[in-house]
């Protein structure tokens, strides 16, 4: 319990420290995927969504220019705070938020319409977690959402992938692969209805600032990528004329209650 508490405490310390550079980020703020989520959450005029593990309400805000009533919770104040100030910016008056645990948000089962996961399952530890809330406060017939990024298959890929990602932001848990989504999502109990794998491209030497300005982790990062082993094909750097570019597979995936 206590290396969770520890890395609760890291997952904190690292988003107050990237609440704004993370709120501005190109990929934070894609067109490309919070319409992509959109279309598969297909929230309604009438219902009631949960936004778990919000960070600078992004999402949140989509939300609610569709549904009646959206709640965002994140674990780190800053990212809170940054989200309410921006929606109450946009006039937003059906939209909430709240400090708490995506994995235990303390709201009554079912007394949701639907609820959208963005970029969190690879910061939780025992990321089952999370599928089983989602599912709890999700009403029967309801949807349940999850867009993050994947994991590869060959393992000693997965674990160089894992090592340049804790080494950049150790607040990084562990990427996982669609099989294993897709079972964590049917131990919860949700009924699969849709996935979707494509790749997105960021800005490398962004992506690598945002997470540490540590010149030791930047170095380990760099010679990192000098012994990328072969079977990696859901996380690559390419060189290309604007700078490096990070091209990471993504993942998106929607259930019914």
């Amino acid at each position: 319990m206590e290396h969770a508490a520890g890395h609760l405490r890291e997952v904190n310390h690292a988003f107050e420290r990237q609440s704004g550079s993370f709120a501005t980020s190109a990929v934070a703020n894609s067109d490309e995927l919070r319409q992509a989520l959109l279309d598969v959450a297909q929230p309604a005029g009438s219902e009631r969504w949960l936004d778990a593990a919000c960070g600078p309400g992004i999402v949140t805000r989509a939300l609610a220019t569709r549904a009646a009533r959206v709640i965002g919770v994140d674990a780190t104040e800053a990212m809170v705070q940054r989200a309410r100030d921006a929606a109450s910016s946009a006039g937003l008056d059906n939209v909430s938020f709240e400090v708490g645990d995506a994995t235990n948000t303390g709201h009554p089962t079912a007394s949701f319409d639907g609820a959208v996961t963005r970029f969190a399952i690879h910061h939780i530890p025992v990321p089952g977690r999370l599928f089983g809330e989602l599912a709890r406060v999700v009403r029967p017939g309801g949807r349940v959402v999850v867009l993050d990024h994947l994991a590869d298959e060959d393992a000693e890929a997965r674990s160089w992938v894992q090592e340049v990602e804790r080494l950049r932001d150790p607040s990084h848990w562990a990427s996982l692969s669609p099989e294993m989504m897709r079972r964590l999502a049917e131990q919860a109990g949700l009924t699969m209805v849709e996935e979707r794998c494509f790749s997105f491209e960021l800005d490398f030497d962004d992506w690598l600032a945002r997470g540490t300005d540590d010149p030791k982790a930047v170095a380990m990062v760099d010679h990192a990528l000098t012994v990328r082993p072969a079977g990696t094909d859901r996380f690559a750097v390419l060189a290309k004329p604007e700078g490096r570019v990070l091209r990471l597979a993504m993942w998106l995936g929607s259930w019914s209650r």
